[in-house]
């Protein structure tokens, strides 16, 4: 029988997917499963976007331009402007999601071999996304007692080695939801600028930010600006996951005919998603304002609750719509597999992303869950109700109750 690829045999499995059938299963023993392991939100698509699929009139659903729409990418340069990105429509490659601009980007950038340097807890399709190029993942830890902010540059420097290609962050940060400040920015700019690399900075979660900070775009940094692929989705800005539209943005203009080729192989980003995500931009500032508001208040919802919980303790994510939490358990994967399998309270349990996939350094992240916050607040309550109960049950559990 023939055997499958090293590829194959050393991709990973999702962290926040791998224990949906259990999920399915629970489901179908009749068990409500509060989903709080997926960036889903279930805030309304824009109704000018739905709209623009309703009176949809064309006779034929061709292909478009392997870089995206003309109209549309034009439209997404006025709407960087007003965040102090500076773009022209050439700089802008549409593609199927932030998650294909990932992979471009690495595909386009890195040889085999070489090696990415990048914050863990990450983004666990990052680590795919890697192996699918042949390249490397260093990962810098950052933990949860420091907030997971960024270690000091010394950290950094002892990574850099010769097959050192690249900066990874995810900017504010999925799993974390930390915030980047511009002394961090300011740091990765001159690692970036000293050895030459390529930073690539994964923005998608840029309309979710709850403090004072300033939103630092890695498209803000000077003297780099040849080293810099901003990766962009507007899945979760207008909560069109399904749509798969992103966009790969860089003044490097190398770097994009190498990634036009990728882009050229694959066909066309799609078609109807881009008329939905063109249409998108016409969304009026009252409908952001009020998903902003939402998150705000769910954030409050969940953060409060959670370390109000015996053992659990979740720093205040400054952005996105994640938080990463500890648990009073012993093994946060068998946790979360345990909730859906041997537990449920008055018939409910909850899902979660066990955090451990979300690092590559062995053990890291053990007692950690990812919880995102994409619920409405009397469901993130009463889910948080179910979690205190599933705890307190939970023969692994470390905290004496």
């Amino acid at each position: 029988m023939p055997t499958i690829s090293e590829r194959g045999m050393n991709m990973p499995q999702s962290p926040i997917r791998k224990l949906s059938p259990l999920a399915v299963a629970a489901a179908e023993r009749g068990i409500h499963v509060y989903h709080l392991n997926i960036g889903q939100p279930d805030l309304p698509t824009p109704q000018c976007a739905l709209d623009a699929v309703k009176h949809l009139d064309r006779k034929v659903l061709e292909y478009s331009p392997s870089e995206g729409f003309k109209s549309y990418r034009e439209k997404l340069t006025k709407y960087y402007a007003s965040y102090n990105i500076d773009v022209t429509p050439d700089d802008i490659i549409i593609t199927s999601g932030g998650s294909e601009a990932v992979l471009f980007a690495f595909l386009s950038c890195l040889n085999p071999g070489d090696e990415i340097i990048v914050p863990e807890p990450a983004y666990a399709n990052y680590m795919a996304f890697a192996v699918a190029a042949g390249a490397r993942i260093r990962t810098i830890a950052t933990t949860i007692e420091e907030g997971f902010s960024l270690p000091k540059v010394e950290k950094f420097e002892a990574l850099i080695g010769d097959r050192t290609r690249a900066i990874l962050i995810c900017n504010p940060n999925n799993p974390t939801g930390y915030l980047y400040t511009r002394r961090e920015m300011n740091q990765i700019r001159d690692l970036v600028k000293k050895h030459d690399l390529y930073l690539f900075s994964d923005e998608v979660y840029r309309e979710f930010i709850y403090t004072g900070s300033p939103y630092i775009s890695a498209c803000h940094l000077k003297g780099i600006e040849q080293n810099v692929i901003l990766i962009d989705s507007v899945s979760k800005r207008y909560s069109e996951c399904g749509i798969r539209i992103g966009a790969l943005i860089t003044k490097n203009k190398t770097v994009r005919q190498a990634v036009m080729k990728f882009c050229q192989a694959r066909l066309s980003p799609p078609l109807l998603g881009q008329i939905v995500a063109e249409a998108s931009l016409e969304a009026p500032d009252s409908y952001m304002r009020e998903v902003y508001d939402e998150y705000v208040e769910r954030r409050k919802c969940l953060i409060d609750g959670l370390n109000r919980i015996p053992g659990c303790y979740s720093p205040v994510p400054m952005g996105a719509f994640y938080t990463t939490a500890q648990l009073p358990v012993d093994d946060a994967e068998k946790f979360c597999a345990w909730c859906l399998t041997d537990f449920s309270w008055e018939g409910e349990t909850v899902m979660m992303a066990p955090a451990s996939g979300f690092y590559t350094t062995p053990g890291s992240g053990r007692d950690q869950v990812r919880i995102a916050y994409v619920l409405n607040k009397e469901d993130l309550k009463r889910a948080l109700f179910v979690l205190r109960k599933a705890l307190e049950q939970y023969p692994g559990r470390t905290l004496r109750l």
